[in-house]
């Protein structure tokens, strides 16, 4: 019995040890992975943004330490918060039509972008960007170290809007946002210059694995399984036990000499028999 327990541990520790064999496909750089993260490969260098990973003098990154910003034109006023929902400690939005985004009592707490319009002597609120919509790309592929577009949405079936706030590297100053653009039925853009929207840069080499590092995996997972898959039936329904478990042992063992005798066969094949192979029969002459 304790055998049988012995043989079936390391049953299970010798599958655990290929499947950890098998290599894992790494993700594209050119993706979006948390919010206000973005990673872009061009002419062989990475452009790392992190717009709201704390640096000197900046410990909220891109974010407003107030909690949120606000630009105003003509009849429409703008509260944001870039990567993040908004927070008010003071001056607060005072409008009608803020239910998706707080309500009255705590008005622009649940959304990332608050518009108010002044409609009939009226402030009326319409939410357009939400926490969960945020997108980011940069602003000119030509040039990626230019800065990066945060984009905030918020759809549905009666509202359609957003808010784009270009954030343009500026390693040493703070701008903006000081004016605001209507590019559509409800679609707003606004501009700042901020030291977080300059990216990191490294040397980038890798090209990905392609279609050989595609073919190894593949390989390896048919393999694992084929080492499992047998292991498991010798040993429950064939009975099998000790390390003969393992499917085809004999040829597996006699792999690396098999390889050697290849190897050895194709050099001579190739180069010829050498010195030491030839006759050590001297000629006769009759």
């Amino acid at each position: 019995m304790r055998s049988e327990f012995d043989s079936l541990k390391w049953l299970f520790i010798f599958s655990a040890i290929v499947l950890s064999t098998i290599p894992h496909r790494v993700t594209s750089l050119n993706s979006v992975s948390p919010v206000c993260e973005l990673r872009v490969i061009e002419n062989d260098k990475l452009y790392s943004y992190s717009l709201a990973t704390p640096i000197p003098n900046f410990p909220h990154g891109v974010l407003s330490e107030d909690g949120f910003y606000k630009v105003a034109t003509n009849e429409t006023v703008v509260w944001f918060q870039l990567c993040d929902g908004m927070i008010f400690n003071h001056d607060p939005p005072k409008c009608v039509g803020c239910s998706d985004c707080g309500g009255p009592s705590r008005c622009g707490m649940y959304c990332s972008a608050l518009m108010e319009n002044n409609i009939g002597g009226y402030h009326v609120c319409s939410t357009i960007g939400q926490a969960s919509g945020i997108d980011i790309k940069i602003i000119d592929e030509k040039n990626p170290h230019a800065g990066v577009i945060v984009k905030m949405s918020n759809t549905g079936p009666k509202v359609n809007c957003s808010l784009s706030v270009s954030v343009f590297c500026d390693s040493n100053n703070v701008q903006g946002p000081h004016s605001l653009e209507n590019s559509g039925t409800c679609d707003y853009a606004t501009v700042m210059r901020h030291p977080s929207g300059c990216a990191k840069i490294a040397q980038y080499h890798g090209k990905g694995w392609g279609w050989f590092g595609t073919f190894i995996t593949i390989v390896f997972c048919l393999f694992g399984a084929y080492l499992l898959v047998g292991t498991v039936y010798r040993y429950f329904i064939l009975g099998v036990r000790g390390i003969d478990i393992f499917p085809n042992l004999d040829f597996w063992a006699s792999l690396p000499q098999r390889t050697q005798s290849l190897l050895a066969s194709l050099v001579l094949k190739f180069r010829g028999p050498s010195q030491g192979h030839r006759s050590s029969y001297s000629p006769v002459n009759f």
